[in-house]
C-alpha cells in the first residue's frame, strides 16, 4: 500500500459527508474530543485544496481558511479549479490530506486516520472511492444531515454555482452510508447517535495498542 511520507496505516477511517452548515465539523470535533487527539486525527480535504489554490493564485491562505467575504469571493472559482485538478488526478487532495497522519483512527471531511482517522469533509464520489480503494477494510462512510430550515438558522443560504455544484451534491445519491447522523434539535442526542461509532473507534484503538505492544515485545 502506497502511503504519503510519514503516514501510518490506520485501523479505522471514518469518512464524513454532508451539506454546508449540516454540522460536519461540529460532529467530527466532538468525536476527536471524546477519543483524544493522540488516537483520532481529523483530515479536512478542504484545507490542502485551499492551501494549493492560494499558492498557485498568490492569495491569502489565512483568509481563505476563514469564514468571511474573502473566501466567498473566490469560492466558485476555487471549486472549478479543484474539479479540474481532480479530473487530472482523482487522489491528489486525498494524498495531501493524509500526509504525516499517524493516529490509528482517521476522521475525514469527506473523514478518520491514525489508530483512527476522521475525514471530516468528503464531497465527491472520487474522494470516497480513493479511501475505499486504499483502506477497504477500515473505511466507514458517515452522512451528517440537517434540514434546510435548520441550516438557514445556522447562516446558510443557497448560492448558485456552489450549492448545486459537485462539491455539495456529489454524494447526495448513489452512496450506501454505513451511518447517518441527524444533527437537528428534535433528533436523538448526538451522544446517543455517536455511541456505536465511538465504540467502533475505541475497539480500533485497542487493537492498534495491542499490535504495538506485541511488536515491542518481539
Amino acid at each position: 500500500m502506497d502511503l504519503p511520507e510519514g503516514s501510518e496505516v490506520p485501523e479505522l477511517v471514518l469518512v464524513f459527508s454532508g451539506k454546508r452548515k449540516s454540522g460536519k465539523d461540529f460532529v467530527t470535533d466532538r468525536i476527536q474530543r471524546r477519543l483524544g487527539s493522540e488516537v483520532c486525527g481529523i483530515l479536512r480535504l478542504s484545507g490542502p485544496l485551499k492551501q494549493q489554490y492560494a499558492q498557485e493564485h498568490g492569495l491569502d491562505l489565512d483568509q481563505l481558511l476563514g469564514s468571511g467575504p474573502y473566501k466567498e469571493r473566490y469560492r466558485a472559482d476555487m471549486i472549478h479549479w479543484g474539479e479540474t485538478r481532480r479530473l487530472q488526478d482523482p487522489g491528489f487532495f486525498c494524498r495531501l490530506a493524509t500526509r504525516g497522519i499517524r493516529q490509528p483512527v482517521w476522521s475525514a471531511d469527506l473523514i478518520c486516520y491514525g489508530i483512527g482517522q476522521v475525514v471530516s469533509d468528503a464531497r465527491r464520489l472520487s474522494d470516497l472511492q480513493w479511501f475505499r480503494s486504499k483502506f477497504p477494510r477500515q473505511t466507514q462512510c458517515v452522512r451528517v444531515q440537517s434540514s434546510e430550515e435548520t441550516r438557514m438558522q445556522r447562516g446558510w443560504s443557497f448560492t448558485a454555482g456552489v450549492d448545486d455544484a459537485e462539491s455539495e451534491c456529489g454524494l447526495d445519491s448513489g452512496v450506501q452510508f454505513d451511518w447517518i447522523i441527524t444533527n437537528e434539535g428534535d433528533a436523538p442526542s448526538l451522544d446517543e447517535q455517536l455511541q456505536p461509532i465511538l465504540k467502533l473507534a475505541e475497539e480500533a484503538s485497542s487493537s492498534s495498542s495491542s499490535s504495538s505492544s506485541s511488536i515491542s515485545r518481539s
